[in-house]
């Protein structure tokens, strides 16, 4: 079997802020960009920011110019509204919640998407794509066909387990478990929870509700036998929320990024840091490389929230475009 961890390094790709939205951040969400990406450059994977012409300068400076590509998008967490799985790439439907609890906030949603689609389209990107609502960040999987996702999706798309089964069967994944959500509001997506860190290893949160870890263990565990559950020490704090609309991912180390040979794993300034450096060096022979997201996850995303993740051609052909752009 071909171990789809070690084809190749991957690119990953990360969105300047542009939109007012994030004007008060924009400073801080630069400079966390530079600093991730100097980071991924020094991992031997590769980075690509889009940007504007208004703030491509800065980020090439620090970068280089063939590291930054002329094509803003609408929102910073590119995880959620483009393409899911960089061996099987699949595009679905970016949700309303993504872009907040207003009226139009699907329109919004569907514009945002629109967006990284005119991309896709300008590079020639290779994907699957498909109606069913779903960001991104509700899809956990090990690129071997074992897939791991919120009931969210069962009520975004009006499906019972049996049927979102079926149709996720249908885009080409072999099991999937769906698991409840722990928090009753916001985005409810299951990288908040969960992570693989290779074919048989998952991840997931420590938490105080121990009925909860137990329910949750058994869900991954009946839909996917054989995978080894880990936990993972969590420090979360709801009260650094910067927006009601979007729960705080501070202190979450499971929403790490996980590439061939590497592991980007959150760091928040605080003491359970180097423990979770610690357990993760214990359970891993990859590189555990930490970013410090303190400031950035108070916006409700850190590290996986924040990349796009391709391979192999589509790493290749959006690598070919911002060379052929300069």
């Amino acid at each position: 079997m071909t171990d789809h961890y070690k084809e190749s390094n991957e690119l990953i790709v990360l969105a300047a802020p542009i939109s007012n939205y994030y004007k008060k951040f924009k400073k801080q969400i630069i400079s966390f960009q530079i600093e991730y990406a100097k980071k991924i450059l020094a991992s031997k994977d590769d980075v690509i920011i889009l940007a504007n012409k208004s703030n491509m300068s800065t980020y090439s400076e620090s970068l280089g110019k063939n590291r930054v590509l002329d094509f803003p998008m609408h929102d910073i967490w590119m995880r959620d509204f483009t393409i899911t799985n960089p061996h099987k790439p699949i595009m679905f439907r970016y949700t309303a919640a993504g872009q907040g609890v207003s009226k139009n906030a699907q329109k919004l949603a569907d514009n945002t998407q629109y967006q990284f689609l005119k991309l896709a389209n300008k590079s020639k990107l290779s994907f699957i794509k498909t109606d069913l609502l779903n960001d991104g960040g509700n899809l956990v999987d090990n690129y071997y066909g074992d897939a791991i996702l919120s009931k969210k999706f069962l009520v975004d798309n009006k499906l019972n387990i049996s049927q979102a089964t079926k149709k996720l069967l249908a885009l080409g994944f072999d099991r999937v478990a769906f698991i409840e959500p722990d928090e009753p509001y916001g985005l409810q997506h299951s990288d908040g929870i969960v992570s693989f860190i290779n074919k048989d290893n998952v991840i997931i949160n420590t938490y105080q509700d121990r009925r909860y870890t137990t329910k949750l263990k058994s869900d991954i565990s009946n839909a996917l036998p054989n995978v080894n559950i880990s936990e993972i020490v969590t420090s979360h704090c709801e009260s650094t929320t910067y927006d009601k609309n979007f729960g705080s991912a501070f202190g979450l180390y499971v929403n790490m990024l996980v590439t061939n040979n590497n592991i980007y794993l959150p760091q928040y300034d605080i003491d359970t840091d180097m423990i979770a450096i610690s357990q993760m060096e214990k359970i891993t022979t990859k590189n555990i490389i930490p970013i410090n997201c303190a400031e950035i996850s108070k916006l409700g995303g850190s590290v996986r929230c924040m990349s796009l993740q391709l391979k192999g051609e589509n790493r290749d052909k959006l690598m070919t475009l911002a060379e052929k752009s300069l």
